[in-house]
């Protein structure tokens, strides 16, 4: 065998072992029988129409599921979703019938061109709480707010300067 061909070998039997040794490890992170988990948050409110016409409009939302009390909203490419439910209605149980009250909860929504979005919302006419800026963690972002008080920041992730 020749020295070239050894050294192959070598480095194959070293990048599997690297492998190897990383599967492992990651899998000693995650809890056994765990099973894949996925969260929508739900806000009770009277304002369905107004939350599905502003969510669909400025965020462009898609309607996943909607009857007379109920209202499933996603994002676009279905990453994430939201719901909303009227308070109150005699299907649901006492947890889940009292009304938000409007304060206190906050979405952020990652974007890849918040200056685009920034400039489209506000050509929308859409109320900007909190005006697009950089913040020394690193984040460009600006602020609005939904129909039931949520804010919703969107977000372009960066690293701070200097990093």
């Amino acid at each position: 065998m020749t020295m070239k061909k050894l050294i192959i070998i070598i480095g194959i039997v070293i990048g599997i072992a690297g492998m190897l040794v990383a599967y492992t490890s990651s899998a000693q992170t995650q809890p056994k029988n765990t099973h894949p988990m996925k969260l929508n948050a739900g806000i009770i409110t009277p304002k369905l129409k107004e939350s599905r016409d502003f969510y669909t409009r400025v965020l462009n939302f898609g309607v996943t599921f909607e009857n007379e009390f109920y209202l499933l909203m996603h994002t676009p490419g279905h990453q994430a979703e939201v719901a909303f439910m009227l308070p109150g209605h005699a299907s649901q149980q006492p947890l889940f019938q009292p009304a938000f009250a409007g304060k206190g909860i906050f979405f952020t929504i990652e974007v890849t061109d918040v200056d685009a979005e920034y400039n489209r919302i506000k050509a929308l006419g859409v109320p900007i709480a909190i005006a697009l800026r950089d913040e020394p963690w690193g984040d460009r972002h600006f602020a609005i707010v939904d129909p039931n008080g949520v804010g919703i920041d969107l977000v372009k992730y960066t690293k701070p300067a200097g990093q």
